[in-house]
């Protein structure tokens, strides 16, 4: 896709989409027309039926709904990003060495990737 500005077309760069549902990447398809919002049939289908569910309980249209399996998921997570992160400052208070450091930050960086998907 290019951008027309007064002397050039500039490419312009898309960033990459994530399905509306798994928070997988989308390939990129090069469609004109509406961007696809998920990767998938079953996606597109499990986001009707929770957007049908909303609608039904009278919950406003932004609210998130989450199963006691998916929230219980969710806290196991955000506690592996916690202990991930408390072992990097333990290490850098004692004195530990740029490998050990960096083999947690890169710990730690993967747990706060499981955390992004909420799916």
């Amino acid at each position: 896709m290019e951008l027309v500005t007064g002397e050039a077309a500039v490419p312009r760069r898309e960033e990459a989409r994530h399905c509306a549902w798994c928070g997988r990447r989308l390939p990129d398809s090069g469609r004109i027309g509406r961007p696809r919002r998920y990767c998938a049939q079953p996606c597109r289908q499990r986001a009707y039926e929770r957007r049908a569910a909303v609608q039904r309980g009278g919950l406003p249209e932004d609210a998130v709904v989450l199963s006691s399996g998916e929230l219980a998921d969710l806290q196991d997570r955000l506690f592996q990003v916690r202990c991930a992160a408390e072992d990097v400052a333990t290490a850098a208070a004692d004195g530990a060495g740029r490998a050990e450091l960096r083999r947690l930050a890169e710990e730690l960086v993967e747990a706060a990737r499981s955390l992004e998907r909420l799916r």
